[in-house]
């Protein structure tokens, strides 16, 4: 019996006009294909930068090929993941069965992938008790997206942490250096700022001059082996259907 073609992942990504954004994109995407060698992984963005959305997923049509798994390279179901992507994808060419997988976040495996940049930074699992944390996100107007990210912070904190504040570098509030100067007047001994971001660009730059006071800033998630992980759960969770729709 044949064995059943895997859907390609198809990666989509934002997209900016600071090429630092793709560059991590790339790299992450990298990273995936490394954890997974023979699953194909494209990626695709939604503005400033080239392949477009819609023209990798020309491309692949004329190829012929026939499943293709949709990932949002998003944090948190926003506008984006419930508007910008979903009319995307009902644009596609019709002979393609496109599957939209979920938004990376929540996961523990993007805390762990937070705690993996707070240790590069320089923090040590020994300063968790003592060191108040930062997460900052890059906001949104909705306000799933917003309580999403005020939950995640306190689950952050029962793992250890002094204090955990969520941020946000746009659209809601507090911002990143109020949410620093809070935890110092808590009395923590450190501040760091962990960016809940993928990528570099406009606002992960804010929240980085929002971390001026901390003590500790770390990196954005960028090609964290647990990010690449996140992927691939969430195109295996999205392409069992499509398997079986192709005979698996």
């Amino acid at each position: 019996m044949r064995k059943p073609v895997r859907p390609v992942l198809v990666v989509i990504a934002h997209g900016s006009r600071d090429p630092r954004h793709a560059a991590t994109v790339h790299a992450l995407v990298r990273r995936v294909r490394s954890l997974r060698p023979g699953l194909r992984v494209e990626t695709g963005f939604l503005d400033f930068t080239i392949p477009s959305v819609p023209g990798v997923l020309e491309s692949l049509a004329a190829e012929g090929v026939r499943d293709v798994v949709a990932l949002p390279l998003l944090l948190t179901r926003a506008f984006h993941a419930k508007a910008d992507i979903p009319a995307v994808l009902r644009d596609a060419p019709p002979r393609l069965r496109i599957r939209q997988a979920e938004v990376l976040g929540p996961s523990p495996l993007l805390l762990a992938a937070l705690e993996r940049r707070l240790y590069e930074a320089g923090l040590t699992p020994a300063d968790k008790s003592s060191t108040g944390v930062v997460l900052a996100s890059a906001g949104s107007s909705d306000p799933e997206a917003i309580a999403v990210i005020a939950e995640i912070a306190r689950e952050w904190r029962h793992t250890g942490w002094c204090a955990v504040r969520p941020a946000f570098a746009s659209a809601s509030l507090p911002r990143t250096e109020d949410a620093v100067r809070e935890l110092r007047d808590l009395g923590c001994a450190r501040v760091a700022v962990a960016p809940y971001v993928l990528a570099p660009g406009f606002l992960p730059d804010r929240i980085a001059r929002g971390a001026a006071e901390a003590d500790v800033l770390a990196e954005v998630l960028g090609p964290a082996p647990e990010v690449a992980r996140v992927l691939l759960e969430r195109y295996d969770a999205a392409r069992t259907p499509a398997l079986a729709a192709v005979g698996a």
